[in-house]
């Protein structure tokens, strides 16, 4: 059986960076169980509430749904457990320097499976301040509308 080329995205958190001033982000192995890989390739998982923490040197993410696999038995696994995140060891403690600072959190931004292999997007973060968001929210919308503009006026011919 020939191996899957290219990247499948499962699924993104894109309330993060709403939410969040992301600093760096870091590619992870998950280490899953067989019906959590089944569930992923049907696409259906949800990111919105997932951190992760560093552990006795290991790194963890918590709180991510990956639905029971319909198909699956006695077998499944359960939906919001905690699941390795495969990094070197330089990696983590790169990023456990970077955290220990105060302030900072790691959120999944997205998971997807790369060359067949389940991968995970993690980002280290800042949570924004409400006025944060208001600034981001007018950005967005003054790019919005400038856009229409260019737009319309590039109909008209002008």
């Amino acid at each position: 059986m020939p191996r899957e080329q290219g990247e499948k995205i499962v699924a993104t958190n894109r309330k993060a960076r709403h939410d969040y001033h992301i600093e760096d982000t870091f590619e992870c192995g998950l280490a899953l169980m067989g019906t959590e890989v089944k569930a992923l390739r049907l696409g259906k998982a949800s990111l919105t509430d997932g951190w992760a923490q560093i552990v006795d040197g290991e790194m963890w993410m918590e709180s991510v749904h990956i639905p029971e696999y319909l198909q699956g038995a006695w077998t499944n696994h359960a939906t919001r457990r905690k699941r390795k995140l495969l990094l070197h060891k330089e990696e983590i403690i790169k990023i456990s320097h970077r955290i220990r600072d105060g302030g900072y959190t790691l959120i999944p931004l997205q998971i997807y499976f790369k060359d067949g292999r389940a991968k995970v997007e993690l980002a280290i973060a800042k949570g924004k301040k409400d006025y944060d968001k208001r600034q981001t929210l007018r950005e967005k919308e003054d790019k919005r509308e400038a856009d229409r503009a260019m737009k319309s006026k590039r109909m008209r011919g002008e």
